[in-house]
């Protein structure tokens, strides 16, 4: 599972001129997963997405939580984030799972993260998805659970 962290002041997602998520502050997440994967990972990586203090304190430190400022994700399925660059200039994409894999697991992670008591947007998996955000900071993390979930 591979997922791209962006600290936002505001995010949303259109998919053929209708709105299917946005938030204000919080996080914009591109997350991708592997044939591999399993619920395991996903609630490992929402430990590590959730506990990540990136977010100013009262002194303009990065000291906060998602939680601790009561912020939003917008989640964004993104098979591209296992894209293999390796031969030539058309990238691979067998390292990435399958929809009937990915799908229930991107469910699961979305779900995972309300029933942690977060607002959760989305946009539609794979769908041909804009996505227009103010990247606070700029704060970008890329988080993969080969490092992660050792």
């Amino acid at each position: 599972m591979r997922v791209v962290v962006q600290r936002v002041s505001h995010a949303t997602c259109t998919v053929d001129e209708q709105v299917t998520g946005s938030i204000q502050e919080g996080f914009l997440v591109l997350v991708g997963f592997a044939p591999n994967d399993t619920q395991a990972i996903v609630d490992k990586m929402i430990h590590k997405i959730i506990n990540l203090r990136v977010f100013g304190d009262e002194n303009g430190k990065m000291n906060l939580s998602i939680q601790a400022i009561n912020g939003a994700i917008l989640s964004i399925s993104q098979f591209t984030l296992y894209a293999d660059c390796k031969k030539g200039n058309r990238p691979s994409f067998v390292k990435a799972a399958k929809p009937d894999i990915a799908i229930p697991l991107y469910d699961s992670f979305n779900a995972s993260l309300q029933a942690k008591g977060i607002d959760v947007q989305t946009g539609i998996f794979g769908a041909d998805m804009k996505i227009d955000l103010c990247n606070d900071g700029p704060v970008t993390i890329v988080l993969d659970s080969e490092e992660i979930c050792k």
